[in-house]
């Protein structure tokens, strides 16, 4: 498969760019009190997401997980509402009251995350299925991490998946560690990809920091789905820069060596050298002006959040139930 065209590779990197900025500032407004809730920065795994989400269509559906933000901004969320529902505020995507972990956004495909490991799995399988009864080309994506692999719905669902050929690409983001457990120390294979074969479909692993690998393997699944011939479980190898949560004093027990290493594999600075390497493609002016053009979107948001008013408490009890 080609890779994608200049322009898109840099609407790439412009996207995780823009996922990288977000999370350094929520991560500062949280610590300085501004943001609600438990915060979870995806820094380091903008790949996956990008790559992903460059390979679906606009009505294609995904399901994120409690480290959605870089997902929501891959599938198109808006900024403004993604960070008004961060400060707890009315104009959020959940009027406040969802926070950093449920931001939802029907009209673009995001159906929402889950604070509840592997939570997602089984509710994005559903949207394949549906999919499917509907008669329509569009494809299921369930994002989850390694420690989502070892609990029940990621086997019910594969194993469901499988044997109805639902048209789904399973994405699980291996960032060797599920919150403070080393990956190594609960999974009986080194691989999560190796369990789609007792599911007798696709397994792929790719290099999770390398976007045009996540984009091709993305792809060749969608393509697949699209075909009618089934689900593939991509594992994509990557890591997470900051601890697992940004709360006060949240232990890590990474070594300091792994995380210097995986930081030398920087998904966007890998990004940023192969443009640069194309002649012509992109300079050092132009990532500059990009990067400006982010900054200013991102703080563009801060001031929508921070203008929107908190939900009335009468409120509270709205949207609960559907009409």
């Amino acid at each position: 498969m080609p890779y994608p065209t200049p322009e898109a590779q840099r609407e790439m990197l412009r996207t995780m760019q823009t996922i990288r900025r977000f999370e350094e500032r929520a991560s500062d407004d949280y610590h300085a009190g501004d943001i609600y809730g438990v915060v979870h920065c995806y820094i380091g795994e903008e790949a996956v997401a990008v790559g992903v989400c460059a390979a679906l269509n606009g009505d294609d559906q995904i399901i994120s997980t409690h480290r959605g933000h870089g997902h929501c901004i891959a599938k198109g969320a808006n900024l403004d509402r993604m960070m008004a529902e961060l400060y707890g505020r009315e104009d959020g995507y959940c009027k406040g009251k969802g926070g950093s972990m449920h931001i939802a956004d029907f009209d673009i495909g995001m159906l929402g995350a889950n604070g509840i490991v592997a939570g997602g799995i089984s509710i994005v399988t559903g949207a394949g299925l549906a999919a499917q009864l509907e008669e329509s080309d569009r494809v299921a994506v369930s994002f989850f991490g390694d420690g989502a692999s070892n609990a029940g719905p990621f086997h019910e669902s594969l194993n469901i998946a499988a044997k109805w050929k639902l048209p789904m690409l399973y994405v699980c983001e291996n960032n060797l560690h599920s919150a403070q457990t080393p990956a190594a120390k609960t999974l009986a294979h080194e691989d999560v990809a190796a369990r789609a074969a007792g599911y007798g479909i696709p397994g792929v692993i790719v290099d999770g920091n390398d976007v045009f690998a996540v984009y091709e393997a993305a792809s060749d699944a969608v393509a697949r789905a699209r075909a009618g011939e089934g689900p593939t479980l991509i594992e994509c190898k990557t890591y997470r820069w900051r601890k697992h949560t940004e709360r006060p004093n949240q232990p890590d027990q990474r070594p300091e060596a792994e995380i210097e290493t995986w930081m030398k594999k920087d998904p966007i600075a890998r990004l940023v050298n192969h443009l640069k390497s194309q002649q012509g493609q992109f300079s050092d002016e132009e990532w500059e002006a990009m990067d400006a053009e982010i900054l200013k979107s991102i703080e563009a948001s801060v001031v929508y959040a921070k203008a929107s008013p908190f939900p009335a408490p009468e409120a509270a009890l709205d949207d609960l139930y559907a009409d």
